[in-house]
């Protein structure tokens, strides 16, 4: 019989500052308590969590929750299991697989929502209404060196209906693609393509180190920003459609924000 529990718990954007008390008190139920930390990069501290919750935070790889997460499912048929996921749960797909799996199993299961990077991409000034289909621009290795063909056309789909574009960058071993290396990929892209749709005219906004109490925020043409000193800031890039006049306004205050922060 079943008797157990899986919980995912979002833990916001930034830190574990962010987790909400419904969350919290999820987590404090629970037999163990697990956190992913490879789907993006996460600025908390795992003691300071640990502190909050009560108990000990085990860390889960890739591997845990994709190739192995039948192990995870076998625990939470009898006990309850909290795994806190980066951002928003379900998200990324590996949670909904995982999800998926636990109900088909009969095993109770309970998602406790909270920010992520698509709901904070609106600070940017940017009508959430207003963006097509998001991608990820993956690591070259990640691809065996070919370039990422689908990610150019989402691009040039989006442009084509006068949509932004939300572009997520790469994450690997805990090494974060920067926001200058995502910009190479699709001016390679482009150069092969030659279609236009990523020049280095191009005006992109370079969102980062978003639900901290200093965000960064950039708007300029691609080929400014690949001048500025972005060292291995975290960042996602944004390439705007058919801006309206209240967006255009808003994002011109970010015109001199590399000059100011960074």
């Amino acid at each position: 019989m079943v008797t157990g529990k899986l919980s995912l718990i979002s833990i916001g954007l930034f830190d574990e500052s962010d987790l909400t008390l419904k969350g919290l008190e999820e987590a404090k139920k629970a037999d163990r308590v697990f956190i992913e930390l490879y789907t993006s990069k996460w600025h908390g501290n795992l003691k300071n969590l640990e502190k909050l919750v009560g108990k000990k935070v085990e860390i889960l790889s890739r591997k845990d929750l994709e190739e192995e997460s039948y192990k995870l499912l076998e625990q939470a048929k009898t006990r309850n299991i909290a795994i806190f996921v980066q951002g928003s749960a379900l998200v990324q797909t590996t949670h909904l697989a995982l999800l998926q799996e636990a109900r088909k199993l009969n095993i109770k299961t309970r998602v406790v929502h909270n920010a992520s990077i698509i709901s904070a991409i609106s600070e940017t000034g940017l009508h959430p209404q207003k963006f097509g289909p998001y991608v990820t621009i993956p690591f070259p290795e990640k691809t065996k060196g070919k370039l990422p063909e689908s990610v150019y056309e989402v691009i040039k789909m989006n442009k084509a209906r006068g949509l932004h574009t939300l572009c997520l960058l790469d994450v690997e071993d805990s090494k974060c693609m920067t926001a200058k290396e995502g910009i190479s990929i699709l001016l390679e892209l482009e150069d092969r393509r030659k279609e236009e749709v990523f020049t280095r005219a191009t005006e992109v906004v370079v969102f980062a180190k978003a639900g901290s109490e200093n965000p960064l925020i950039f708007y300029s043409r691609v080929e400014d920003i690949l001048k500025m000193d972005l060292k291995e800031i975290p960042a996602v890039l944004i390439i705007p459609g058919i801006l309206h006049f209240t967006e255009k306004e808003y994002l011109s205050l970010f015109k001199s924000e590399y000059n100011r922060k960074i």
